[in-house]
């Protein structure tokens, strides 16, 4: 399976954010979001080959019972439904980061992290705009998100850049039909600066409209660094 990085550290995000979690970050990104925050897994990947039983080696070494999955997009992993059958025989609490853009069969999960993309991650200019109609083909799949969220638990986590993209954020979930609580505003910004100067207003419409606000936990702990 091709790894970005394996790291232990404080879950950052979500409604399990503060939770100690191992991370499987895999490689490769069917998307290339504008902002993204791991550009190497997903615009210079950067990965090796790890077989599955390094990979839950490392987990039992470290784990205190939570992992996550995450990347670039792990479900386009081939291996990743057998990867989350060899967690739950470790009795893993398995939490799934995705974009919801495929939804393959044979998937363990405690916890769906859904995370469609609006259109304010399409990449119309980087690099001079050559992943943007792929981007756009691509970010919304309602049956995949459909079937991932029957699968478990879920939450549908949004990255919000402006008050402008409340509307797509309230016809997905209307779509999915997600109560409220599920419904996750985190503010897009890789730094302290940018995440604090978004949040008094991303905080007045998650109370506006019953929405969870969405903490980047790791990056006030440690700032935009990789491992974390």
């Amino acid at each position: 399976m091709n790894i970005s990085e394996l790291f232990y550290s404080i879950q950052g995000e979500g409604i399990l954010a503060g939770v100690p979690s191992v991370f499987i970050r895999t490689n490769f990104c069917n998307l290339r979001c504008a902002w993204c925050d791991t550009p190497y897994t997903s615009w210079q990947p950067e990965g090796r080959e790890l077989s599955l039983d390094d990979i839950c080696a490392y987990v039992e070494e470290h784990s205190r019972g939570h992992v996550v999955l995450t990347g670039g997009e792990p479900l386009i992993a081939p291996d990743a439904p057998a990867l989350t059958q060899r967690l739950r025989e470790l009795n893993q609490h398995i939490t799934i980061e995705t974009a919801a853009t495929v939804a393959p069969a044979g998937l363990a999960c405690d916890l769906m992290s859904l995370s469609p993309k609006l259109s304010n991650s399409t990449p119309h200019t980087r690099d001079a705009g050559r992943f943007a109609l792929q981007h756009e083909r691509l970010r919304l799949n309602y049956d995949a998100m459909k079937s991932l969220a029957a699968l478990c638990d879920y939450q549908l986590k949004f990255v919000i850049a402006s008050p402008d993209d409340l509307p797509e954020i309230q016809a997905l979930a209307a779509a999915l039909a997600a109560p409220r609580h599920r419904v996750l505003l985190m503010p897009e910004g890789t730094t302290r600066e940018a995440l604090a100067e978004r949040a008094p207003w991303v905080s007045e419409l998650c109370k506006e409209h019953g929405y969870r606000y969405c903490p980047r936990l790791h990056v006030d702990l440690y700032g935009n660094r990789r491992g974390v």
